[in-house]
């Protein structure tokens, strides 16, 4: 068997035929400098190639295309773990997609006590317990337990299931007997009837909809055409005469009488509606007077393309989201929420962190009756090593009624390894996207064990990865570069982490050894004005009062979980939002913030996709394409051939390919696999015409502007100010290396936020009102940057507070917090246990805080040791 799996010949993208050698069964890591080609040699070449391999060996056709490479040969089977969110469901939930939440279900349906609807008297379950399946609807069949015999099969239809019932040992009512799907909020027995399970209720926006100033023909229903007008008006009219009412069309909306407002938001049929004349069947026909309301036709809609994910994001933004008013938010039935166990229900134990529910899970046995121990130990067993993994990966301080989709891309991450701990297969590949992000220090010695177990079963763990202490605990490194993008794709280095640091080529061997330095601390005083935000309790927050000197660079620290972002994003940006853009979004739960005079404007810049097509990419998103397509409009081939700048534009037809419609690739259904995109047979994905193409720009047609690097197009556009005030932006917040055209949906977290930043600093440049009086809140900007890269992202930030702004940054990266003026640290654990101020002050005196988690890793980078 080879000990070692050899690339020979790799060409993708930047990579410089590559050929290089990796050591099987060991720890390796991949490094360097952003956009340097590690990516491209880990997922698009390793995987992708043990991925096609695999199709084939099982005599499957496969489209998959070999990456560019001669040979690559001992490759091993992948298993492939990016950052990417799989479940964008709001459905989904930390307690589903780890199937913890499935084993509280078992246990629930099993052992828990319910009040009888009669006397009140807590009745133990009935033993003829159905319906344990998994929340998919799967019924589960774990054979390493002995509790299979539980299962049965519920195949979750949409009907509710009748309801059975055995008799009340306290007074012989009927009990009503719950399985396992009466305790899932996915299923019709137990999802609260009112918001279906989702634990809250859209609610239309009103004063998006409704210009209460202004009559119905002058444009009071604000998405009304004048078409729709002319309609709507005729329906409303008939139905005020079958009715017996006056509608004046040119009255104000401001000014209708209830019965005529409730007519006009809500239509005939409505209950709000027929509370006015309950005795009078309203009209059946159009003709006749039947208006279906504005807000109800909105809703209708939006029910209507529940699988139009485009379609129902925009018709979002015309509501707004309330929490449930029957469940308050738990999702689950009245009498599901009412079923305890040790006095706990399942909506109780669903908010516990993992930490707190594995001491609870491992108690278990010791309060529930002795018949009962035998059946419930595998289940719990299974329980406490599913919640032990996933304590271990560093996410112990989330709990299972958290939001899938509110998951930050690292912690996505993390819940993929968790279920992998539990995996026995060895022989395999692991490919990880930089575990350590959205990790405070002290839990990524715990990500490395967790790594190193994955090793030790025989398996090649490969890390894509920037943090320095996973670089010095690795067995093997490879170093890419030197460069990033065209100046990339080459091995620098490659051996244990000595020899990486010995290497004097190698930038990340330079600040492995200490050669190079992170500038520390100005110790700016700021401008002696505060923000201060005063009794903030959201989630774990404990009422704190926190003061954010204005003028400076502050970072805001902690452990995972620790309340950072509840502070900074849920309360401070949501009510910045308020402010400063009449947002509807509310604030998290807090007192009052003062200081909001000293500040004209905040820009808050997270790390959510900037589009979930693959029709958006950086320069769309910053507006550098739009200058670009104008000069290409402006050559005389174009002006010769008619073209405009929107035939420069593979998102409209006129210039894009007409097969693929400027996709550049077609999707061919796989069947029971995801489909697969190949490239255009017509365009060779190229995008557009061939008469487009032929347009040329200083040697560069369109398609070959878009796959230039940014920091290629910034030499090719360096003198056209419209383009290159954007693309330098973008190349200072190192993002140099990425292509013009990289589809938005293929950018990790770390670059979707840069982007965003560049395109808010482009805006503010060009601002004649800027003022110096910014709140710029960023949340871990330095994801997925190398030491090197944080360097000059730390040089912007620094430039930004010298201007007169204040910039605050939710992170871990210890060479930011060294670099700060005032830190901010939260904790002192995850979960209930964090939400109090720690410490507070220079980055000297968090350093000298004996119990902040992060002054321990501050004291030793101002001493110069290594992390």
């Amino acid at each position: 068997m080879q000990d070692k799996i050899t690339i020979r010949g790799a060409r993708l993208h930047n990579l410089k035929n590559v050929t290089l050698s990796i050591p099987k069964n060991k720890l390796v890591v991949l490094t360097g400098l952003s956009g340097s080609g590690k990516s491209t040699l880990a997922f698009d070449t390793l995987r992708q190639e043990a991925l096609r391999q695999y199709l084939e060996s099982v005599g499957m056709v496969t489209y998959w295309q070999k990456p560019s490479v001669e040979r690559i040969e001992g490759l091993s089977p992948a298993i492939s773990i990016d950052q990417h969110l799989a479940n964008h469901s709001p459905r989904s939930t930390v307690g589903t997609v780890t199937e913890v939440f499935t084993y509280l279900r078992i246990l629930f349906a099993r052992i828990g006590q319910q009040p009888c609807p009669s006397c009140g008297q807590d009745v133990p379950p009935s033993h003829n317990v159905s319906g344990l399946t998994t929340d998919d609807g799967r019924p589960t069949t774990d054979d390493r337990s002995n509790y299979t015999q539980l299962m049965d099969d519920d195949t979750g239809d949409l009907g509710q299931a009748a309801e059975e019932t055995y008799p009340c040992p306290h007074c012989g009512g009927a009990v009503p007997e719950l399985g396992m799907a009466h305790f899932s909020f996915n299923k019709p027995e137990g999802a609260c009837p009112t918001c279906t399970g989702l634990g809250v209720v859209y609610a239309a926006n009103l004063s998006l909809l409704i210009d209460p100033t202004r009559s119905i023909p002058g444009g009071g229903v604000v998405r009304w055409v004048s078409q729709e007008i002319t309609r709507h008006l005729e329906t409303l009219q008939l139905a005020a005469k079958h009715f017996g009412f006056a509608f004046d069309p040119a009255m104000p909306i401001g000014e209708f009488t209830d019965a005529q407002r409730d007519l006009l938001l809500y239509g005939v049929h409505s209950r709000e509606f027929k509370r006015h004349y309950p005795n009078i069947e309203p009209p059946e026909r159009v003709n006749q007077g039947r208006f279906e309301g504005v807000v109800s036709a909105m809703m209708r809609r939006y029910q209507e393309h529940a699988q139009d994910a485009d379609y129902r994001e925009r018709l979002e933004q015309l509501m707004v989201t309330q929490t449930c008013p029957d469940c308050n938010g738990n999702r689950l039935r009245p009498e599901s929420r009412r079923v305890t166990i040790d006095g706990l229900s399942i909506i109780d134990v669903s908010g516990m962190p993992f930490t707190a529910l594995q001491t609870w899970v491992e108690r278990l046995p010791e309060v529930v009756p002795i018949s009962e121990r035998d059946i419930i130990q595998p289940i719990i067993d299974d329980l406490s090593e599913r919640i032990r993994r996933l304590v271990d990966v560093g996410a112990g301080y989330l709990t299972m009624e958290r939001s899938s989709p509110t998951l930050s891309m690292g912690e996505a991450q993390r819940l993929k390894l968790a279920a992998l701990l539990g995996s026995d297969l060895t022989g395999i590949m692991y490919v990880l996207d930089e575990p350590t992000v959205g990790l405070h220090p002290r839990d990524t010695s715990r990500m490395i064990d967790v790594l190193r177990q994955l090793r030790d079963l025989g398996n090649t763990v490969l890390v894509v990865e920037h943090d320095l202490e996973m670089i010095r605990a690795a067995d093997h490194v490879v170093d890419v570069g030197p460069g990033a993008g065209q100046h990339g794709g080459r091995i620098v280095a490659a051996g244990p982490p000595e020899e990486i640091a010995a290497a004097t080529s190698s930038i990340t061997g330079d600040y492995l050894a200490g050669r190079v330095a992170m500038p520390g601390s100005r110790l700016r005083p700021g401008n002696g004005k505060h923000l201060i935000i005063r009794g903030a309790r959201e989630h774990n927050l404990k009422n704190i009062t926190v003061h954010i000197p204005l003028g400076t660079l502050t970072a805001v620290t902690g452990v995972s979980g620790s309340g950072k972002s509840s502070l900074m994003l849920d309360i401070l940006d949501r009510a910045a939002r308020q402010r400063f853009n009449n947002a509807t979004e509310v604030p998290g739960e807090h007192d009052s913030i003062e200081g909001w005079e000293h500040l004209d404007k905040i820009i808050s810049v997270d790390q959510a996709s900037i589009g979930r097509s693959s029709r958006s990419n950086a320069a769309t998103y910053t507006d550098a394409f739009t200058p670009i397509r104008q000069l290409f409009a402006e050559t005389p081939e174009a002006r010769q051939r008619h073209l405009t700048p929107g035939h420069f534009s593979f998102n409209v037809p006129g210039g894009h390919c007409e097969r693929c419609k400027g996709a550049g690739t077609l999707m061919v259904n796989m069947h029971f696999l995801p489909d697969v995109p190949v490239r255009c047979p017509v365009c060779q994905g190229r995008r557009f015409k061939s008469e487009v193409l032929a347009v040329r720009y200083r040697g560069y047609d369109i398609a070959g502007v878009l796959d230039l690097t940014i920091e290629e197009a910034l030499a090719l556009f360096q003198d056209v100010p419209a383009v290159a005030a954007r693309l330098s932006l973008m190349s200072e917040v190192g993002l140099g290396y990425l292509q013009l055209g990289q589809p938005a949906n293929t950018l990790s977290g770390g670059e979707a936020q840069r982007i965003k930043l560049a395109k808010e600093l482009a805006r503010r440049t060009g601002s004649a009102s800027h003022s110096g009086r910014t709140l710029y809140l960023l949340d871990e900007p330095t994801t997925g940057l190398h030491p090197a890269d944080v360097a000059c992202l730390l040089d912007l930030l620094q430039r930004l507070v010298d201007g007169g702004n204040t910039v605050v940054v939710i992170e871990h990266q210890v060479d930011v917090m060294r670099a700060a003026d005032w830190i901010i640290d939260l904790g002192p654990e995850g979960g209930e246990a964090g939400g109090y101020i720690v410490a507070e002050g220079t980055p000297e005196d968090i350093a000298e805080a004996a119990q902040s988690f992060t002054g321990r890793f501050l004291s030793r980078a101002l001493e110069g040791a290594a992390i």
